[in-house]
């Protein structure tokens, strides 16, 4: 994260707040596109959300750091996933998606 950049209050608020825990290797990789699974756990997170059970979709582990918040966003309308009993963990998460996600969320 540069310092000064007009994201780096916002990654700091983040992580205090137990949002993300970044990339790995203390790095957070603010030019790298956001996954599905990334998005749904940072709003997930965000919200204190907790899930009852599993995401029944094939493509996510249930031991994976996104399950929980892929079975939130599944049990209160957020996602539907991508068809075929999928999620798409790592496909990049649009702008168009991550918008739905938020309104999903935020008006259920």
């Amino acid at each position: 994260v540069v310092l000064g950049s007009y994201y780096e209050k916002a990654v700091a608020w983040a992580i205090e707040n137990g949002i993300t825990t970044g990339t790995g290797e203390g790095k957070f990789s603010p030019e790298d596109p956001c996954t599905r699974a990334q998005a749904v756990t940072f709003l997930a997170r965000a919200l204190n959300a907790k899930a009852a059970g599993t995401a029944a979709f094939s493509d996510v582990p249930a031991d994976s750091y996104f399950a929980e918040a892929v079975a939130w966003a599944l049990q209160n309308g957020v996602t539907t996933g991508i068809g075929g009993g999928l999620f798409g963990p790592d496909d990049d998460c649009t702008r168009a998606q991550i918008v739905t996600f938020l309104y999903r969320a935020y008006n259920k």
